[in-house]
């Protein structure tokens, strides 16, 4: 049993604790009555909120859609007030831009484009909406004007600022200095930087605006006019420069630039003066620097006159290459792309036809001259022709897309000028051939002719231009007449020939003219009645070729198809030495032993015996003084040779003469031994060393 105590405290406890239960029941049940009464009161608020709301509303939304309506309406009464001030300025602009188109637009380009501009709006409004009206006529005339004004103003712009660029800009822009490594551009500049943007934007706006293709033609017609001055006034500074002070080129570099190397002239190709030079210097000296044969003459009148033609006409071709290349590059900053070959092609023609009609003079000149037997006359060819063929690549790139007529120009004056080249080469080769024999043409004192050195001369030329004489003979297929073997891969066409076989072309027809001369010289010889002077006439012609290739080179390209050449001229000369050693044999004949007495010292001779030995003597002394009064008169220019001839012959005379004196020493066939012994052994020499001497 559980105690008393315990128990009643236990009631005590649960009692207790029920209590505290009822009391937190009983303020939760007083809490839900407040919050019920909290939420109908709510609800009451938010239903009178709604219904107020909604009023509201009903009230707003009528006022917000009549503002709405007038604030479009407002904006329509502006838009429309705007467009129609927009109308009406379109009938103020005639009167507005009135006095700008008047006044023209130089000197305010883009106001004059942006009234301009207005006008033109005016018309497109107009036709679009009125095309009946006055208005319309009225701003397309004063359109028309506008555009008219900014044609004129392009043509007076380029006019004005177009001037022909200076010659010595051009030989600056030309020029090639060797020593520098990398080459300066030098810019030509056509216009003034504001003129030509100025000039860029009239155009533009002729073709995008104005319609017009008219200013192209404008365009070509002035530049082309610059650009033919420009070569024209280059030449001009050649006729007035070259021919008194010979400066080709006036250093502008200098005057820029002083601490850089000065260009150098442009390097005058070889001509005719140079041939005419060494004709004089060899006429007037020989080979050896003394006076030699003094029948030699020049070539055919020509003076520096024509120097200064070719080098002025190969300047020119450079120039206009430059130039035209200036010009293009110029014309694609102002012409529409789709017109710029067309008017490049039209800006070069007079310039290039002036060019080539000056080519075709030349070529002309060549031909009369040719027909004159001039033939000297296509060493005028090979500069220019050389010039045009190096430059021919650079040439055709600055022409393309040119009509073909204009890019066949240049080719077909090389083709014409390769022509009457060949057939120059190949009547000189025949002309020398067939060079007649005269007895008043010969040289007296058996000298060079001049027929063998206007011969070498002119094959020392074709030594400057061998790649292009080579070409020319090429070009006109004429390998079959030098027997030169072709490769297959040169018979294609002119143009497939290889360098190598233009040298050997070249090489055969140098021997062609050589054997012709020989030829001919063989057959003058024969004109000389005394066959003495006639083998010291082919000795110093055959000397006077050999020396000349062997110091020009020529040798080099003889020996190409010749390779015995320079020996078979040294056996020629040989030859011709014998021959002439020959003529003395009628003086030394008399020293030999034929008829001579056969006698024992002490014994008297017979009268005959002693008259034997007078002939002999007397034989001996005419025959000397003969030979050496005629062969005193002869001339052997080259000393080497001139020398060595007189050593031999004055040895064999002197030691046979000598040998003869011995010989008679004992005998006594005179009572006047001085009368015969005429000479002693020293004067004999003497005499010979003094043969072929004319100043002596």
């Amino acid at each position: 049993m559980i105690p008393t105590e315990d128990a009643s405290a236990r009631k005590r406890e649960i009692e207790d604790k029920l209590k505290q239960e009822q009391e937190t029941l009983s303020f939760i049940r007083e809490n839900l009555e407040k919050s019920d009464q909290l939420t109908n009161g709510m609800v009451s608020i938010l239903s009178s909120f709604e219904s107020r709301l909604m009023q509201l509303e009903n009230s707003i939304i009528p006022v917000h859609k009549q503002t709405e309506n007038l604030q479009r309406l407002q904006e329509n009464v502006d838009k429309t007030l705007s467009c129609m001030d927009h109308v009406i300025s379109y009938y103020h602009v005639a009167k507005d831009t009135d006095r700008i188109i008047r006044e023209g637009p130089t000197g305010r380009l883009d106001e004059y484009l942006a009234c301009i501009a207005k006008i033109q709006k005016a018309v497109d409004y107009f036709q679009d909406n009125n095309p009946d009206s006055p208005e319309l006529n009225t701003v397309k005339a004063r359109f028309d004007k506008g555009k008219e004004l900014l044609e004129a103003e392009f043509r007076s712009l380029l006019t004005r600022y177009s001037k022909p660029v200076p010659p010595i800009l051009i030989l600056d822009a030309i020029s090639v200095d060797e020593e520098l490594e990398v080459q300066e551009d030098v810019v030509l500049e056509h216009l003034p930087e504001a003129v030509l943007q100025d000039i860029i934007c009239i155009a533009g706006w002729l073709v995008e605006y104005g319609h017009n293709q008219d200013f192209m033609n404008v365009y070509f017609q002035i530049r082309s006019n610059q650009l033919d001055r420009s070569i024209k006034g280059l030449k001009d500074h050649f006729r007035k420069n070259s021919a008194s002070s010979g400066i080709l080129y006036s250093p502008a570099v200098q005057t820029k630039r002083k601490d850089t190397p000065t260009k150098k002239a442009p390097k005058r190709p070889g001509t005719i003066r140079k041939a005419q030079n060494l004709l004089k210097q060899y006429s007037q000296h020989g080979l050896d620097g003394k006076k030699g044969g003094s029948n030699l003459t020049p070539l055919e009148g020509k003076d520096d006159v024509l120097d200064i033609e070719i080098d002025s006409y190969i300047h020119c071709i450079s120039a206009f290459v430059k130039l035209a290349q200036s010009e293009y590059v110029l014309l694609t900053e102002i012409i529409p792309e789709h017109h710029q070959k067309k008017t490049f092609d039209s800006l070069i023609q007079e310039a290039l036809d002036n060019l080539m009609l000056e080519g075709d003079n030349i070529v002309s000149a060549a031909r009369r001259a040719i027909m004159r037997h001039d033939y000297s006359a296509v060493l005028t060819i090979f500069p220019i022709l050389r010039h045009l063929k190096m430059n021919k690549s650079e040439f055709d790139a600055t022409l393309q897309g040119t009509a073909a007529s204009t890019k066949n120009k240049l080719p077909t004056l090389i083709t014409s000028m390769e022509t009457i080249g060949a057939k120059a080469l190949e009547e000189f080769a025949d002309s020398i051939k067939n060079d007649p024999d005269k007895e008043y043409n010969m040289p007296k004192d058996g000298t060079v002719h001049e027929l063998t050195s206007n011969a070498i001369l002119f094959l020392q030329q074709l030594l400057d231009f061998h790649e292009t004489a080579g070409a020319m003979l090429a070009s006109q297929v004429l390998g079959d007449t030098y027997n030169i073997p072709l490769d297959p891969r040169e018979t294609s066409s002119a143009s497939s020939y290889t360098s190598d076989f233009n040298k050997r072309l070249l090489s055969s027809y140098i021997c062609k003219v050589l054997g012709n001369l020989q030829l001919n010289l063989l057959s003058k010889s024969k004109v000389y009645e005394d066959s003495a002077l006639s083998s010291i006439f082919l000795h110093n012609n055959y000397n006077y070729i050999l020396k000349s290739l062997e110091k020009s080179e020529l040798i080099q390209l003889v020996t190409v198809t010749q390779k015995k050449a320079e020996s078979s001229y040294r056996e020629l000369i040989e030859q011709q030495i014998q021959m002439y050693q020959r003529s003395w044999l009628k003086v030394t004949e008399h020293l030999t032993d034929r008829n001579m007495p056969v006698f024992q010292p002490g014994t008297k001779l017979k009268d005959k015996e002693r008259q034997v030995i007078k002939d002999k003597f007397k034989g001996f002394n005419d025959g000397l003084d003969e030979l050496c009064k005629t062969q005193k008169g002869w001339a052997i220019p080259d000393k080497e040779q001139r020398d060595f001839i007189r050593q031999a012959q004055r040895k064999v005379v002197s030691d046979t003469y000598r040998a003869f004196l011995l010989r008679c020493a004992n005998i006594s066939f005179t009572k006047n031994p001085e009368k015969y012994h005429k000479y002693r052994p020293e004067e004999v020499e003497e005499m010979i060393e003094k043969l072929f001497d004319t100043s002596a």
